[in-house]
């Protein structure tokens, strides 16, 4: 399954390969302390952003065009039909900024992982990739924390990733703290 990701997502960047992995890693870790079903939740991990190139180039949101690359992929795969809806539930439900709310603990699990690798001082390093990736500077990097990152510890499901949210919130806030001291240097 990973190297079909790998081939599918191509790049490395800000929601590249090494995000997968991460984002997988932080699922079996929770997932084992919550109790998950990790037959649900690994596939789910690895394949939430399979369609992230597509969104990129044509504008389809990720996680509906990844829910279907997904269930395609696992058909021809024969995983067990039985456990390809929740999987597929937990991609479609993935998104920070979804309409549709998690409603499995997998899909809780895979939710708060995604957002817990745009945490702590990984999600600062992807904030600036992200940034360089839509040709912005600085500035966009740090709207992007007030905008989203300092709003994610507070809408974590499980208690397992709540703990973790609040060490890689304090990372943020003093990071952010420290940028926007240098910044206003040049305003004095």
């Amino acid at each position: 399954m990973c190297a079909h990701v790998k081939d599918v997502l191509g790049e490395n960047g800000s929601h590249g390969m090494d995000h997968v992995l991460r984002v997988t890693r932080l699922c079996e870790l929770i997932g084992m302390v919550e109790g998950a079903n990790m037959e649900v939740l690994v596939p789910a991990a690895l394949l939430h952003d399979i369609a992230r190139p597509l969104e990129k180039s044509r504008g389809i949101p990720h996680e509906i065009e990844g829910a279907r690359m997904a269930e395609e992929y696992l058909k021809s795969i024969h995983y067990d039909e039985t456990l390809i809806p929740g999987i597929i539930h937990a991609i479609l439900t993935h998104r920070f900024s979804s309409a549709d709310l998690p409603m499995t603990l997998e899909a809780r699990i895979l939710s708060d992982a995604d957002k817990l690798d745009a945490m702590g001082a990984v999600g600062i390093a992807r904030t600036f990739v992200r940034a360089g990736e839509h040709g912005g500077g600085i500035s966009d990097a740090r709207d992007h924390f007030h905008d989203k990152l300092l709003n994610l510890k507070e809408i974590m499901y499980t208690a397992s990733a709540r703990e973790i949210a609040e060490k890689r919130h304090a990372v943020l806030v003093r990071f952010l703290d420290s940028l926007e001291d240098e910044l206003d240097l040049g305003h004095r």
